[in-house]
Parts: structure tokens; sequence; C-alpha cells
């Protein structure tokens, strides 16, 4: 790296490529401060996640929805109005105490955010 590029780098010009500011910090022994999700404790990925409806939900992880939906040939992921009808289907084969937190946390906003679509059925408990 020149001179002159670390002298741009120090006036804080926006010229300089984003690799020689992080080759820079690399050479101070700085961190650029990414964090990876997989770094992050998981009581607080599903904290953060509380309430939260994903567009699509992978089978793979939600173990209890996974085991109701054998019937689901060719399709790792559900809409989320596919998982709740899954759930209100076979919810008496749901073995309660083995739900996870997060899998817990996503019956529950499917409950709250489809509430109407339940109707007079009840559906989940």
């Amino acid at each position: 790296m020149s001179r002159v590029t670390l002298h741009r780098i120090e006036k804080g010009e926006p010229s300089v490529t984003i690799g020689a500011y992080l080759n820079t910090m690399e050479a101070l022994g700085m961190d650029f401060g990414i964090i990876k999700p997989a770094d992050l404790p998981a009581d607080r990925l599903n904290e953060d996640h509380k309430g939260w409806i994903p567009a699509r939900i992978r089978l793979a992880d939600y173990p209890q929805l996974k085991q109701l939906a054998w019937q689901v040939h060719g399709a790792d992921e559900l809409t989320p109005m596919e998982a709740l009808s899954i759930y209100e289907r076979n919810w008496r084969h749901v073995e309660t105490q083995d739900l996870e937190p997060r899998e817990r946390d996503l019956v529950d906003a499917l409950r709250t955010g489809f509430a109407e679509g339940l109707g007079e059925r009840g559906g989940i408990v």
C-alpha cells in the first residue's frame, strides 16, 4: 500500500477502497466487528425473533413440524399458512414438552398472526 493511500485513509477520503481500509485495520490489529450469527448465543437469537413470522419456514429448523409434515414430499420449506395448518390439524400429536423455545415462539407467532384464520375451530392450544 502506498503512502498516499495511507494518508487518504487517515483523512477519511471516500476514494479509498474498502479493501485498503481492511488491510490497514488488520495491520494495526483492529477488528472490523462483524459478528457471525453462529457466534451469538441461542437464547439471544430467539429473543431477537420473538413474535416474528418468517416468509418461508424450513422444516429442518423445526423438529416437531418436520415430524408432523411427513406427508409433504419434495418441499423443504412451507409458507406460514401451510405450517399453521399442519400444526392445527395435528396438534394432538405434538410433544409439547419437547418443543424447542424457537419452535414454541414460531407456534405462538403463527397463532397470534393468523388468529382470524382459526375461526371457530379454536386451533392450537
